[in-house]
């Protein structure tokens, strides 16, 4: 059984994924005013392959809804799902003003 939670510490903290109990992976992330910054993902090499990096980052995603948040993807990962998929995080995508 998987389960999700977000755990902040101060502005820094993590998205974390537990299967079984387990730590499985992990969203190293910091929330600053309205911005929650996602810098690196990280799924055990045991759990490689299972989709889990899909459910942190839905997790990451529903949080960001929840607290009215922005992401900054500086994540290659969390970036490239959000390019692969503009229309669903649209509302959350923290894009600078060009």
């Amino acid at each position: 059984m998987e389960t999700t939670k977000v755990v902040l510490g101060n502005a820094r903290g993590e998205v974390q994924l537990f299967s079984d109990d387990k730590k499985a992976g992990k969203m190293d992330i910091s929330v600053i005013k309205d911005k929650l910054t996602v810098y690196h993902t990280e799924v055990d090499e045991e759990y490689a392959g299972k989709g889990f990096a899909k459910l942190l980052l839905n997790q990451l995603v529903s949080y960001a809804r929840e607290n009215d948040l922005k992401i900054v993807p500086l994540c290659p990962y969390v970036h490239a799902q959000f390019k692969r998929n503009p229309e669903e995080y649209q509302d959350v995508w923290f894009k600078e003003a060009k």
